[in-house]
């Protein structure tokens, strides 16, 4: 398979290019590094964010603009499908590289794990290796990364600086609070894999979650966010298994709602657990409701279901 930081790259030329349609702007970082910033000192916008979760995605999925309904309440909401589930979602968007280099700290995600192997266990599982000149990563954070962050990045990714791209979107923005809806096939995808299905046999993904109303902290803003996917987040696999029974046992505990806290806003969660996330029962980290169909076996299997009322309350929807 091509390299997905490769393909990144077309996309985020295409976000410098329009940088005024998209509202972000493009610094020159150390040694020629480029830094795009999505909301720390600029709007940004959904449609940055949007092109942001395909950039996140390495280019092999789509993310659209829709409106879906919670009660009475209509939000919008990102639509995202992937017909490269493993690849798009664990190799390139997954959350999974804590960067902390001195008093710069974010999550970061996207394309650049793929050269980090951060975690490199997922990549082993995948069977997926890439190589590239450039590297992307998407930086959720209130800061835009510091000289001794990009360098580390540039490192471990083993390239020049002058061909790394770092994207950085403040969970309180309109850019980050889109591209985190927009994970919401990854979300499901990486529960899947934590109950020891192979996400290889996984042939398509797709699904949407609510985009968070903005909050100007950035912990509720956090909150919502999470809560946008635990609580709202809807997923459709197609996959090709030989297992009925595992399959139907697998499907049972993939919602949120098998966790131990679900039904409690996830910053009340989080509040308790003294912000601490390895607190907090993992089962929660998952789509509110997901459907798989077996083309092995052409039967569906469905769990979960859309908590509307502690969505509207975490998305602080008042009524009249």
């Amino acid at each position: 398979m091509e390299s997905v930081n490769e393909k990144a790259t077309g996309l985020v030329q295409k976000l410098i290019d329009e940088k005024k349609d998209f509202k972000v702007e493009v610094y020159e970082g150390i040694e020629g590094s480029t830094i795009i910033d999505a909301g720390v000192k600029v709007e940004g916008s959904i449609s940055a964010g949007l092109m942001i979760t395909e950039i996140c995605m390495g280019g092999l999925g789509k993310a659209k603009l829709t409106h879906e309904t919670f009660g009475k309440t209509v939000l919008p909401a990102v639509f995202i499908e992937t017909d490269y589930p493993a690849v798009s979602t664990l190799a390139a968007q997954y959350a999974g590289w804590r960067i902390k280099v001195g008093d710069y700290f974010a999550m970061g995600s996207g394309p650049a794990r793929a050269l980090s192997l951060k975690p490199k266990e997922i990549y082993e599982r995948i069977n997926y290796k890439d190589e590239a000149k450039h590297a992307v990563i998407v930086l959720e954070s209130d800061k835009l990364p510091s000289n001794d962050a990009l360098k580390y990045i540039a490192e471990k990714c083993n390239v020049e600086l002058k061909n790394l791209y770092a994207i950085v979107t403040p969970t309180s923005s309109l850019a980050g609070s889109t591209q985190i809806s927009g994970r919401i096939v990854e979300t499901g995808v990486h529960k899947l894999n934590e109950l020891g299905f192979d996400p290889k046999r996984i042939l398509h993904g797709s699904g949407y979650a609510p985009i968070a109303p903005i909050h100007p902290d950035s912990m509720k803003a956090m909150g919502r966010t999470n809560d946008a996917l635990y609580y709202g987040g809807v997923t459709f696999y197609i996959v090709n298994f030989d297992d009925e029974e595992e399959l139907k046992r697998i499907v049972k505990q993939a919602p949120s709602s098998t966790a131990k806290d679900y039904g409690k806003p996830f910053y009340k969660i989080l509040k308790d657990a003294k912000f601490d996330f390895y607190q907090i029962d993992p089962n929660l980290f998952a789509p509110a409701k997901v459907t798989i169909n077996n083309i092995k076996s052409g039967f569906t299997y469905t769990a979960g279901e859309v908590n509307e009322e502690v969505l509207l309350e975490t998305m602080g929807v008042l009524k009249n």
